[in-house]
């Protein structure tokens, strides 16, 4: 029998790929540790291994991930997710505790196993309420033996950014999300970091070029990021290869990651500074004496000064909506079904601010969404079963979906879809108000867009993504401005839910499993916990009423006072009558 060459030469290249490929595992005791990455106080974080900052995860494209969590925070549960990773196959390995999983129980362990198949820069961090800016986040690298820039630069260096505050998070929140704080004040961070840390130096030799791998880990500010005298070139963001682009000045928002090349000047006559900057459009108020900047130096010399950074007359950032993937995926023309999330934060009748998709704000299910579909059997393609409060899309598989969000609101918002990257190809400026398909059908899109998996939405402006449903999975779509994500301002993509059943059926491991039993969490049935009728849903986690119509925040500010009053009048009275 004649073998073809080429029938020869693919199992050997299958063969090839397959020698690469290594089994990575990660040993992770997650427990609290003391901290001051900024010198003005020492609090409580979590870190791992009794270490902080937390370890970098580091993999090869191709490689087996095995993280093995051990939860002795003692007083808190958690969870780990894999921002930015598509988890094709092992949605169940996500980490958004009650979508996929239910979270880690104190004194509990539970294995995240899945393979990586793309590159990239990306961050893991605990996706339990909150609970990141606590400390537990860190850089996940993935290497690319097939990298299109590796001839472009000689070393790579990661930074990460992030803002920082002095307050628990359990204790912030409580406090946010109150009566107390009617209009939805966010709290603002005390400091900037790069690196878990302030003054870092990084060691540069003339005539290099480094390739800065970059990642915002804040739980709020985004950050302008400059280098003084040296020109940046975009080569990837959110794990997508993107041809070079030059830039001076770039705008990372909470949960991004751009990778830039950076070419040493031949002299070693001076150091030079690099900056990050919150973004102080975010705050409402910015509280006297705030510092928002944290600086680090590119060091030829170490003998020589490291100079204070210039002062910047105005920010001027790089405008990544112009960035063209290196693999050129054209434009998905022919939409298949559209979603529109009007984003919106108003107040409920317990006085509270939250955040809002088309006038509903994410409160999660008893039973977590994933093992919904799973014990559904063909119920699970209607959306109601999923809950009153989850802002469930059941999308059909391999459709192209687009979603059109609106943003009533003065602020600016960072959006991340879980287990894709999307193309963007609309973004208004700012006060541009809703987007508007018969005015915009004249506009000319991009033939080639940018593709990310978080991107930002300006003031009351509109974005159009784009996304191919072919990743069975729940998925969520969520502010990553993790106030807005406590305050509801979440939505669930439900993707080809029959497909995923055959996908995952069975291989659900027993230690996630027996985390829900430790916490008394269902695993069967619908967002109520009902296996008898789906479609009933009494009983279902729910978020407050709406406020009487008319009732406006001004409002429950006067009658937050009015009640504060009333009490100190009674008490007053009371002291008084005890004196007499």
């Amino acid at each position: 029998m004649a073998i073809s060459l080429s029938n020869l030469l693919l199992p050997i290249s299958l063969l090839l790929s397959l020698a690469h490929c290594a089994t990575v595992t990660y040993n992770f005791e997650v427990a609290w540790v003391y901290a001051n990455p900024d010198g003005l106080q020492t609090r409580p974080v979590i870190g791992i291994n009794g270490q902080w900052p937390i370890p970098t995860i580091r993999v090869t494209k191709g490689d087996q991930l095995v993280v093995n969590v051990k939860n002795s925070l003692g007083n808190e549960t958690t969870s780990l997710h894999f921002h930015g990773l598509y988890l094709n196959g092992s949605n169940h390995m996500d980490g958004p505790d009650q979508v996929t999983q239910c979270a880690i129980q104190p004194g509990s362990s539970m294995t995240y196993n899945f393979t990586i198949d793309q590159p990239g820069t990306y961050w893991y961090h605990s996706h339990v309420r909150g609970q990141y800016p606590d400390g537990l986040r860190g850089p996940l690298i993935v290497d690319d033996p097939d990298d299109p820039h590796k001839d472009l630069y000689d070393e790579e260096i990661v930074i990460t950014f992030s803002d920082w505050y002095h307050g628990m998070m359990n204790d912030l929140l409580a406090g946010f999300i109150s009566i107390a704080n009617p209009s939805g004040a966010e709290p603002v961070p005390q400091s900037a970091l790069v690196n878990d840390t302030q003054n870092l130096t990084v060691k540069i030799q003339p005539g290099k070029t480094y390739k800065f791998r970059m990642v915002n880990m804040g739980a709020f500010a985004a950050q302008y990021v400059w280098f003084e005298d040296h020109t940046m070139r975009v080569v990837e963001v959110d794990g997508v290869y993107t041809k070079p682009a030059e830039a001076s000045m770039i705008y990372m928002t909470a949960a991004q990651r751009w990778s830039v090349l950076v070419t040493a000047k031949n002299s070693t006559d001076r150091n030079f500074a690099f900056v990050g900057s919150m973004d102080k459009d975010l705050f409402d108020q910015v509280p006297e004496g705030l510092n928002p900047n944290v600086t680090g130096w590119l060091v030829y010399d170490e003998a020589k000064d490291k100079p204070a950074p210039r002062d910047v007359e105005s920010f001027e950032p790089f405008d990544d909506f112009g960035l063209v993937p290196v693999d050129k995926e054209e434009l998905y023309d022919h939409v298949d079904h559209t979603i529109q999330l009007d984003l919106k934060m108003d107040n409920l009748a317990d006085g509270a601010n939250y955040a809002f998709f088309n006038g509903i704000t994410y409160v999660h299910p008893k039973v977590p969404t994933l093992y919904t579909v799973l014990s559904a059997g063909d119920n699970a393609t209607n959306p109601v079963i999923y809950g009153s409060n989850t802002n469930q899309f059941v999308l059909a598989h391999n459709q192209v979906v687009e979603i059109i969000l609106n943003n009533d609101d003065p602020g600016k918002h960072p959006f991340h879809l879980h287990g894709h990257a999307f193309q963007v190809v609309h973004r208004s400026e700012e006060s541009a108000g809703f987007y508007n398909a018969e005015t915009s059908a004249s506009e000319v899109l991009p033939p080639t867009p940018m593709r990310r998996d978080t991107v930002l939405v300006h003031p009351n402006g509109n974005i159009v993504l784009r996304f191919r449903s072919d990743n069975p999975g729940v998925w969520l779509f969520h502010c990553h401005l993790e106030w807005h994500v406590a305050s509801g301002l979440v939505a669930t993509m439900i993707e080809a839910p029959l497909d995923l059943q055959k996908q995952l059926r069975g291989k659900v491991p027993p230690d996630h499993l027996q985390n829900c039993k430790a916490a008394n969490i269902a695993t069967e049935g619908n967002a109520a916990g009902n296996t008898i009728d789906l479609a009933d849903l009494k009983g279902e986690n729910t978020s407050p009423k709406a406020l009487p119509a008319g009732f406006e925040a001004r409002g429950i500010v006067a009658l937050v006072f009015s009640v504060v009053a009333a009490f100190v009048g009674m008490g007053v009275i009371v002291w008084y009558g005890m004196l007499v």
